[in-house]
């Protein structure tokens, strides 16, 4: 029979308050399985905002938590494990996006690349488009800054360093996603 330990909540690390963590860490795939039970819905919905393509976003979900498995003794436990696995979510996905981009053609303009989907105006309340559906298709430097910045919650100087962009490139590219946001869905 195990004791519990008496800990204040300032003494408390963030693994002593999340058992499954510690197990996790040493090993126990059943304490890793109850972990990723627990995030997965988070962690797909960052994918999705981020990629636009569910499908897509299922399978970053699933490489997400791989790398959490492979890089889970690295946990240190100064933030909640669901703040960690959050971060390490957004790399993955910024690592699939670079790597897309590194495998087209070269010959490709980044007019190509940016080039989004015709967003038309609606005339008809019925026919207003959704606001996941005008997210899916805004260009995909505009998605992932506006889903950093404005649905995750990142500094413009965050998303440069994450990007490689410089701080006013961001705040361009978000300006150029709520103007694109707000055509569509008017």
């Amino acid at each position: 029979m195990q004791t519990a330990i008496a800990t204040s909540p300032e003494t408390m690390s963030p693994t002593a308050a999340e058992p499954d963590v510690l197990l996790a860490v040493n090993g126990d795939r059943l304490a890793f399985e109850r972990l990723y039970r627990d995030n997965i819905n988070r962690v797909y919905a960052v994918c999705v905002r981020m990629c636009g393509d569910r499908s897509r976003a299922e399978e970053l979900a699933q490489d997400a938590f791989v790398r959490a498995w492979e890089r889970l003794q690295q946990f240190r436990g100064d933030s909640a494990f669901s703040t960690w696995l959050h971060r390490l979510t957004v790399n993955v996905v910024l690592e699939a996006q670079r790597s897309e981009r590194r495998g087209r053609a070269r010959t490709e303009s980044d007019d190509v690349l940016d080039a989004a989907p015709p967003v038309t105006r609606r005339e008809h309340h019925a026919e207003r488009m959704d606001l996941a559906v005008a997210i899916a298709a805004l260009p995909p430097g505009a998605r992932t800054v506006f889903a950093l910045h404005d649905v995750e919650g990142y500094k413009h100087e965050e998303i440069a360093e994450m990007l490689d962009i410089t701080s006013g490139g961001s705040k361009a590219q978000l300006h150029r996603a709520r103007r694109l946001l707000r055509e569509a869905l008017a």
